[in-house]
């Protein structure tokens, strides 16, 4: 009995673990139209669209976004990682107190629109 009860604590306290550190992380696409703009964030070059991004940032922390693309005017905009509910680091609050740091993520996608420049009437 004491084998399977010491098993049954290992196999939960993995599986917290698990939880946990699957929900520290969190991931958005960002795209613009037209696709191939450059990504600033938080006035670091990034990439250019499409653009997968991944942190670790805490609930509420806001990352601002720029992106130029020649012919059309710079973008500058932002979000935050509090769009929307992270089930897995709710559910790893419970074992660990630190998960309810990171119980929001950010929204699958991110997409944004780039006005062209305006040509002058000559």
């Amino acid at each position: 009995m004491k084998t399977k009860k010491m098993t049954f604590r290992v196999i939960s306290l993995l599986l917290a673990i698990c939880i946990l550190l699957s929900g520290c992380a969190s991931t958005t696409m960002i795209h613009s139209i037209p696709d191939g703009a450059k990504v600033y964030l938080n006035e670091e070059l990034a990439g250019t669209t499409p653009y997968l991004h991944s942190d670790t940032r805490i609930v509420g922390s806001t990352t601002r976004v720029r992106m130029e693309k020649e012919g059309y005017e710079t973008l500058h905009t932002s979000f935050s990682r509090d769009e929307e509910v992270d089930a897995g680091a709710i559910i790893g609050g419970i074992f660990f107190l630190v998960p309810f740091l990171w119980t929001m993520k950010y929204k699958p996608a991110h997409t944004y629109e780039l006005v062209p420049l305006k040509k002058d009437k000559q």
